[in-house]
């Protein structure tokens, strides 16, 4: 009897160590869907490649595994069989371990509910906030419009203003944001995408301030490039300090 459960105990021993922490498992449920296929994809070199497929039959469970060596956006792009293209590129926010994405077929983005990921929690943060001042731009466009065509030129004109510094608060928010997350591994993906006319002063601030384990990530890695190039770029637009920025708003 010892020998046997020394012998399990080896085998448990053995599996423990044979599993990769780098490992992401991603399992969900796209309810309402009978047909069509799922892509399970990631942006390499520019490039939006298919990491694995799935044709789906009745069973609208799915389950995909890739190694993550640092958090990263993933994509799951649904081909439905009805041959609508309205919401079928989803994205999100993957890491090492167990993720769960329930969603439907009709709302495949927007519905989407993602579970497990610290990093997709924080970047739905940044986003909900983003698309706030999203939502008030078109409010102010659908306006301006609206007074154009009334011949409201001073309305017109106040509106586009309010428009600007809209705008000009979302950019903030982002550089608040990144300044305030220096530990997340959103923020070196944000940076990349939506404050590269912060100049080389503040972006290579920002990337001191961000913490080592999050420099050497991926977008990290990417990030660090980037202020490179703006440095040895031969005319870099280097922007005014953030605080008189906010000031003329």
């Amino acid at each position: 009897m010892p020998r046997i459960f020394a012998s399990l105990l080896c085998l448990l021993v053995l599996a423990s160590c044979s599993t990769n922490e780098n490992e992401m498992l991603v399992t969900g449920t796209v309810d309402g869907l009978k047909k069509g296929t799922l892509y399970f994809q990631k942006v390499e070199d520019t490039t939006l490649v298919t990491l694995d497929s799935l044709v789906i039959d009745g069973d609208p469970a799915f389950s995909f595994t890739t190694e993550v060596t640092s958090p990263e956006v993933f994509y799951l792009y649904l081909d439905k069989a009805d041959g609508n293209a309205m919401n079928d590129m989803l994205e999100f926010f993957g890491e090492p371990g167990a993720i769960n994405i329930t969603t439907s077929h009709d709302y495949f983005a927007a519905e989407a509910k993602v579970e497990g990921s610290v990093s997709h929690d924080k970047y739905v943060e940044y986003s909900r906030m983003m698309a706030k001042f999203s939502d008030k731009n078109l409010e102010l466009i659908k306006e301006s419009l609206e007074a154009g065509q009334e011949g409201l030129i001073k309305a017109v004109d106040s509106l586009s203003r309010l428009r600007e510094k809209n705008t000009q608060r979302g950019y903030l928010y982002t550089v608040n944001f990144a300044f305030n997350n220096v530990d997340s591994y959103v923020t070196p993906y944000i940076a990349l995408n939506q404050l590269g006319q912060l100049g080389p002063k503040y972006l290579d601030s920002l990337a001191q301030a961000i913490t080592p384990e999050v420099m050497n990530s991926k977008y990290g890695k990417q990030f660090a490039d980037f202020i490179e190039e703006v440095k040895n770029a031969p005319e870099a637009d280097v922007k005014e300090d953030i605080k008189e920025e906010e000031a003329n708003m």
